[in-house]
């Protein structure tokens, strides 16, 4: 069993819709939703649900007016500025700035401040026209994403190896942050969708520095290559000096933006484009 990591350096660059894609000519594939913050391959998968589980993410303190003497110490320690004064006295925790490292909790003398985990994430097993699916969903301004993500890769990676599944494809976040670390650790070989746009190409060689600090081979696509023509060079000449295989260039096609709106993959609402025969190629070519 072979697990494939898919990875852009920004939000937009059809990451998505080529995971999608390559998920209708995979076969014999578990599939993982990597992207727990911003979570969208269920849209074009649409799932059905077996099972769900409660991910418990940070700590949130709380404090509790009827043990709080108003000493101030918990107030004076949080470095990260989330305790505040009320107008009409006492103290509150404003829980979008507290970072549940607990030393309000440890520092009260009259144990007024307790904590809890926050379990407003979630993560299920689903199955989907392409096989199984594992996402999960993340509740705003929670933590420990990147925890999530290896939660689910092993999950993914346990099923597959239950089914006799021959690949684990991961649909990994943009950019560098700790659920894309947590996506690339340990997998067996990444795969790098470029926009050909300046911020694009930025974001990328930032994945890369990434990808070679873990010594993982990669692959790469130009996702519209014809839209900027001059960038698509830059970037063809930065992956060489990198020795990172170009797959293919895939040009901008309206029946990507169609196949979305009616739920489907490029693959299955217009088989015989040409966008559809390349990203055969790629699956070929990374197999």
């Amino acid at each position: 069993m072979k697990e494939i990591t898919i990875l852009s350096g920004k939000g937009g660059t059809g990451k998505t819709s080529i995971t999608a894609a390559i998920a209708s000519v995979a076969g014999n594939a578990v599939f993982c939703d990597n992207d727990v913050d911003a979570a969208d391959l269920h849209l074009i998968f649409n799932p059905e649900i077996k099972e769900t589980h409660t991910f418990f993410s940070g700590y949130k303190a709380t404090i509790h007016d009827d043990a709080c003497t108003r000493c101030g110490i918990c107030y004076d320690h949080c470095r990260f500025d989330a305790i505040h004064y009320k107008e009409f006295g006492g103290l509150y925790v404003n829980h979008f700035q507290c970072e549940g490292c607990r030393l309000c909790e440890r520092v009260c003398p009259s144990n007024a401040i307790t904590s809890e985990r926050y379990s407003n994430n979630h993560w299920f097993i689903s199955e989907t026209r392409f096989g199984k699916l594992v996402h999960a969903k993340m509740g705003p301004g929670e933590e420990n994403s990147g925890k999530l993500v290896s939660e689910i890769r092993g999950q993914a990676k346990k099923i597959a190896k239950e089914n006799g599944n021959d690949y684990v494809i991961n649909d990994g976040p943009p950019g560098i942050g700790c659920a894309a670390i947590s996506s690339v650790t340990g997998t067996n070989t990444v795969l790098l969708v470029i926009e050909p746009t300046q911020s694009g190409f930025h974001d990328i060689r930032r994945v890369i520095d990434l990808i070679e600090s873990f010594s993982i081979p990669s692959f790469a696509v130009v996702n519209k290559f014809d839209i900027n023509p001059e960038v698509t060079n830059e970037i063809e000449s930065f992956l060489k000096e990198k020795n990172i295989p170009l797959l293919v260039r895939l040009p901008f096609d309206k029946h990507m933006v169609e196949a979305m709106v009616n739920g489907k993959t490029i693959v299955e609402y217009a088989p015989e484009s040409e966008i559809s025969q390349k990203i055969k190629e790629v699956w070929e070519k990374i197999k």
